[in-house]
């Protein structure tokens, strides 16, 4: 797929966390406490969410491979 493409989606993806941080199909990710994942095609966004301040703060964009891999980790 086109890199372009998918660019756009995943950037439409994170504008509408802005009406719904908690879309249909995000998961929360386990061990954490407000940190959620959606996925886009071949690449998941995770996030944190903060109701209290009414923030959404993006914190990863990586392809499925290497999204959950931690730095210096092969």
């Amino acid at each position: 797929m086109d890199r372009r493409i998918d660019r756009q989606r995943i950037v439409k993806a994170i504008q509408q966390l802005a009406e719904n941080p908690r879309p249909r199909g995000c998961d929360k990710l386990s061990g954490t406490k407000d940190t959620y994942r959606i996925r886009q095609g071949d690449y998941r966004i995770v996030y944190d969410i903060d109701d209290d301040r009414v923030i959404v703060l993006v914190l990863k964009v990586r392809h499925r491979k290497d999204v959950y891999r931690r730095r210096g980790r092969a």
